[in-house]
């Protein structure tokens, strides 16, 4: 879904929220209405922690003898270069997987399941065998 399409479902949701809330207060329940707008606050909220984080990525480039690494998390990225026979994959235990080399580690993979982190390890791990013997 696009952000102009989730935003105007939060619109939607928020209007119709309001609406309602303001409909119970005109009929006496005006209770209703400090807990409606208690929704749209707490809507808004979570609608701004999913927007800060819907277009985080990592992408992992094998090129010439080089590994590049960008990886970007809300508003921060980081991006990481070293030679790729320096580079270790290493999985530990948890399924986390680990981008050692050239004095730097990094996490990669966070966004996929266990099992998948680890498929992805071995096919990383292997292709910077077949880049760093050329």
């Amino acid at each position: 879904m696009s952000p102009a399409a989730l935003a105007a479902v939060f619109a939607a949701l928020a209007a119709v929220t309001l609406v309602i809330g303001i409909g119970f207060a005109i009929v006496g329940a005006w209770l209703v209405l400090p807990f409606a707008g208690l929704e749209v606050v707490l809507l808004t909220a979570a609608y701004l922690m999913y927007a800060r984080h819907a277009a985080d990525y990592e992408r992992i480039e094998l090129a010439a003898g080089r590994l590049t690494v960008e990886v970007g998390e809300g508003t921060g990225r980081r991006r990481i270069e070293m030679p790729a026979r320096s580079a270790t994959v290493c999985v530990e235990d948890d399924a986390r997987v680990l981008l050692r080399g050239a004095g730097n580690e990094l996490e990669i993979a966070r966004h996929l399941d266990a099992q998948a982190r680890i498929e992805f390890a071995a096919e990383l791990q292997k292709r910077l065998r077949t880049d760093s013997g050329n």
